[in-house]
């Protein structure tokens, strides 16, 4: 039994909706075209013909077998001699590829990154409570941005802004790593600390 492909709405030359991204259809100018697709075995029992993957047929024929089975002709590799043709439905490949770059960005997440400010006389206290919220952002996954703002006269104290920062590096051992040194940026001092790996189980 020959296998049943959905009817779509809308004229069969419509794609005027569509980004260019791809020629569609009667957008298909050239004289030849080679087709290939994983579907072949069911669009050639849809039509009643063989068609063989790889092979090179006539643009307008292989249009017409587009047409009867309901789908579209699809060029995918415009620049190949001559193009590379699917037939398949545009309207559920943009779909598909529009699902697969979001996923790609949904695992390349941007780095969040914590700020963290000292001043070159911050009290222990202080430095205990910045410390706490470090390790809960590194534990988090964030990297910490922690600097020393120098205001004033107070640029004469960069070695003890630089032993802070030290400081702060070692008590976050368990939790990160320093990328580099501290170094100063303008009125700052800065280090960058990104989270250790977690170990999986």
């Amino acid at each position: 039994m020959a296998k049943r492909f959905g009817r779509r709405k809308g004229n069969f030359n419509d794609r005027s909706n569509q980004k260019p991204e791809y020629r569609v259809n009667e957008h298909i100018r050239v004289p030849e075209v080679r087709l290939v697709g994983d579907n072949l075995e069911d669009i050639s029992t849809a039509i009643g013909q063989t068609l063989e993957p790889g092979t090179v047929y006539p643009t307008r024929t292989a249009r017409d077998w587009a047409r009867k089975a309901e789908l579209d002709l699809v060029e995918i590799s415009p620049n190949a001699k001559p193009p590379v043709v699917k037939i398949i439905d545009f309207n559920k490949f943009l779909y598909e590829k529009k699902k697969k770059e979001k996923e790609i960005k949904a695992k390349a997440a941007k780095t969040v990154v914590k700020e963290i400010r000292f001043g070159p006389n911050t009290d222990d206290h202080d430095f205990e409570f910045k410390l706490r919220h470090a390790k809960g952002f590194l534990e988090d996954g964030a990297k910490v941005k922690a600097y020393v703002h120098f205001r004033g006269r107070t640029i004469v104290f960069k070695e003890r802004g630089e032993l802070l920062l030290l400081k702060f590096i070692k008590e976050l051992e368990e939790y990160g790593a320093a990328e580099a040194l501290p170094k100063m940026e303008g009125r700052r001092m800065i280090v960058m600390i990104s989270p250790k790996k977690k170990k999986k189980n």
